[in-house]
């Protein structure tokens, strides 16, 4: 499987992510066409090689005309439904851009529509995050991976005054990440475009084992003397065990909890999945003098084991966590579509140590089409079993990892 890893050594920003897509293979070109296509034909693009400190990058920016100063979500998704980007791309696009009106609506206390996005409203912005999903989309990457960001430090003058680096919003959208303040003097490292496309593409940390097949750097704005502000980008395809499977090591922390209502362990459950964890198993059991009790058991990257450690302590009635690092064996997939009826269904298929490959559809997609078309859940199954994929691969979202 063809992967991307991000290297955000020294943060990550819009065109800095492009530059580093130009570096592994991303047509100049078809960049310079971009701006064509979203309707913005008076917008040109610069694309050059720089140095930052003694590597070469690839740095992009755009010469624009007289432009509204930020735009409301709703005016951004008009620009790409009208670039004729692949169905899939204005998708993922259009999930970056709420995902950050969503984090800033939630510092400004508004609904997201209503947020008027000013840096990341502006025509650079949608360029950047437009150009590297598509551009992603054009170097057939099936996953995208992210190590840790260095976030920088001291303050930020944006658009409702002078912030804390990271700004609140850009903090938001990191949730679940891991980041590492610094280096000392940097100033803002990790902008919210920078920050949005990571929450939204990253499937994750880079694997253990990769075969790295070429890489390149984007250029930041910023150049420091003695050190490069770049972010660097890894094609690489993904090794397979030799039992078809990938090992890692993960996080399992379990607590027995005996005075807590199902109810709310349940709406733990689904609090943990939803901040990031791989799974959550509730078990029945037994406590000392007879009382009937769940065991609770968090499956998580090691990486992400203190938060939830803390997530148990504060949301549950357990006065104690046991954790232990397990080795788990994944099976190799992928998510494509298929037409059911007129409606798109999901369909997850596994490849199998045998080397055949085994399909299922997802549940809430075979559910929706049963509704809208009256058909027996059953039906819908099969017939999504039976229909021909369709050419561009889904990614991994919202199976059981």
């Amino acid at each position: 499987m063809r992967i991307a890893i991000l290297d955000p050594f020294s943060g990550i920003a819009g065109d800095m992510t492009l530059g580093a897509l130009l570096g592994v293979g991303l047509d100049p070109d078809w960049l310079r066409a971009l701006p064509g296509r979203l309707g913005l034909a008076d917008v040109r693009v610069d694309i050059r090689e720089v140095l930052r400190g003694e590597l070469v990058c690839w740095k992009v920016d755009f010469d624009i005309p007289p432009q509204p100063h930020g735009r409301h979500i709703a005016e951004i998704r008009q620009l790409v439904a009208r670039s004729g980007a692949p169905p899939q791309v204005r998708e993922r696009a259009d999930a970056v851009f709420l995902a950050i009106a969503t984090a800033e609506g939630e510092i400004h206390g508004m609904p997201a529509e209503e947020v008027h996005l000013h840096e990341v409203g502006a025509v650079d912005a949608i360029l950047d995050v437009v150009g590297v999903v598509w551009g992603l989309a054009e170097l057939a990457v099936e996953e995208v991976r992210c190590g840790a960001l260095r976030t920088g430090d001291g303050t930020v003058r944006a658009a409702h005054g002078l912030l804390p680096v990271p700004a609140p919003a850009t903090l938001k959208l990191l949730e679940g990440h891991v980041i590492q303040p610094g280096p000392e003097g940097a100033g803002e490292l990790v902008t919210p475009t920078g920050a949005g496309l990571v929450k939204v593409l990253s499937d994750g940390p880079p694997p253990a084992r990769y075969i790295p097949i070429r890489s390149g750097y984007g250029a930041g704005t910023k150049d420091f003397a003695g050190r490069a502000n770049a972010l660097r980008v890894v094609l690489a395809d993904t090794v397979a065990d030799q039992d078809s499977g990938r090992r890692e090591t993960i996080a399992m922390l379990a607590c027995d909890v005996d005075d807590m209502s199902p109810e709310y362990i349940a709406a733990f459950a689904d609090r943990a999945r939803a901040s990031g964890a791989l799974d959550v198993v509730l078990l029945a059991t037994t406590m000392k003098k007879g009382r009937a009790a769940t065991r609770i058991e968090v499956l998580c990257h090691t990486d992400d084991a203190n938060r939830f450690q803390e997530l148990l302590l504060s949301e549950t009635t357990t006065i104690g966590v046991r954790h232990s690092e397990v080795m788990r064996v994944t099976l190799e997939r992928r998510v494509s579509e298929v037409d059911v009826l007129g409606h798109i269904v999901r369909l997850k298929t596994v490849l199998l140590p045998d080397g055949s490959e085994r399909s299922k559809p997802e549940l809430d997609d075979v559910q929706r089409v049963a509704l809208a078309t009256g058909r027996r859940p059953a039906d819908i199954y099969q017939l999504a079993l039976a229909a021909p994929e369709r050419r561009q691969p889904a990614r991994v979202t919202d199976f059981d990892r």
